[in-house]
């Protein structure tokens, strides 16, 4: 059993009071929340929420859980709630969830309480906790990495939504010997949010990119460049932009949108794909729409990419595979500093069912390219 209260600097959680109803009904009627849990009423009325402080929240507690009221440490007006689930004393294990009411977030609240309670469990004998967040919640993401949790891969269908109809979640997890500190990241953050040469800027995709994205990804000529030239539909590329910070908070794949820097207009994209973390090894691809392509713009995004890739990020090795036949981007590996390593022979799917499998030439950039040794 975790302790009744537990003081967390700025916060406090503590049991729920029925003085805590109102701002209960306000925070949990947010639609971020509502979005997020969809296990809370909808819409959430002054009644749900007394009804979880006289029931629901004693209910956790007498299960073996803890159902925690965030407040503030100063006021005692309630900020969110925190709590431990799906308890399973035999492997020492817990879920842990939070929500955390609009005017209270991007103070840090979220963190603090997830970080108290982790410790107060782990005193409590617990060994393993888990965090379930949907991919398309960067936000609740970036609080598992600041509360010391690491990515452990997808539960599929393991969420249910109001209709019935089953979803992902992505199992973050913290154990009890963990170091303490944030979760290391595989691929940081840009610095300023994004990488500039003044004439092209990369920054990370983004939902609101979905039409532009399209528009390019569905193009003949970027789709024959694909692995399996299939053209995507529109909710795969919404899909991708949806859930493109959470690939890279997770470390899969760093996926930007390539603007032109003077408009900010997107006019392609690129992207880092973490294909081999044991050997510090990652792939780029690239691609332009067609009003942009002639300028060398390709070009100044595969060095920028490059450039964050060997530095901050510190990869040993980028690679890059092009189609016998595409010289275009041939050229813009040869300008960016890439070396040609050969043919590697029937690498992809074929186009078609039965057809022949398609060469492709490879190609590779170490940082030492980037960054000559002078002559001795």
């Amino acid at each position: 059993m975790t302790p009744e209260v537990v003081e967390a600097g700025p916060v406090r959680l503590r049991p729920y009071r029925p003085d805590d109803a109102d701002d209960l009904a306000a925070g949990c009627a947010d639609p971020v929340n509502l979005r997020f849990n969809p296990t809370m009423p909808q819409p959430y009325t002054p009644a749900d929420a007394h009804r979880w402080i006289g029931e629901g929240a004693p209910a956790v507690w007498r299960a073996g859980g803890a159902a925690y009221a965030i407040v503030d440490a100063a006021s005692d007006r309630l900020v969110g709630g925190v709590g431990l689930s799906q308890v399973v004393p035999g492997r020492g294990q817990a879920e842990l969830g939070y929500w955390v009411s609009p005017g209270s977030r991007r103070r840090g609240v979220a963190t603090v309480a997830t970080r108290a309670l982790a410790a107060a469990a782990f005193r409590a004998g617990l060994i393993r906790l888990e965090l379930l967040i949907q991919a398309e919640n960067p936000a609740s993401q970036r609080v598992a990495v600041a509360a010391g949790f690491h990515p452990e891969g997808v539960r599929r269908s393991a969420g249910l939504d109001r209709d019935g109809s089953p979803y992902d979640l992505l199992a973050w997890v913290r154990l009890a010997g963990d170091p303490p500190g944030p979760a290391r990241r595989t691929l940081p953050d840009l610095p300023d949010g994004r990488l500039s040469d003044t004439v092209v800027t990369l920054r990370r995709l983004a939902p609101a990119d979905a039409g532009t994205s399209y528009r390019l990804h569905s193009r003949p000529e970027v789709v024959a460049t694909r692995v399996r030239p299939v053209a995507p539909t529109r909710a795969d590329i919404a899909r991708r932009c949806a859930v493109a910070e959470s690939e890279w908070l997770t470390g899969q794949a760093a996926d930007f949108a390539l603007c032109d820097a003077a408009s900010g207009t997107v006019v392609g994209g690129c992207v880092l794909i973490h294909d081999e973390p044991a050997t510090g090894q990652a792939m780029i691809g690239y691609s332009l729409l067609p009003e942009a392509r002639g300028r060398g713009l390709a070009t100044r995004a595969v060095r920028l990419l490059a450039g964050w890739a060997c530095g901050p990020v510190g990869l040993a090795r980028l690679w890059a595979g092009t189609a016998t036949w595409n010289t275009a981007s041939q050229r813009v590996l040869e300008r960016a500093g890439f070396h040609r390593e050969g043919v590697l022979r029937a690498r992809f799917p074929a186009p078609t069912h039965g057809g022949p499998r398609p060469d492709t030439v490879l190609w590779s950039l170490l940082p030492t390219d980037l960054h000559p040794r002078p002559p001795r």
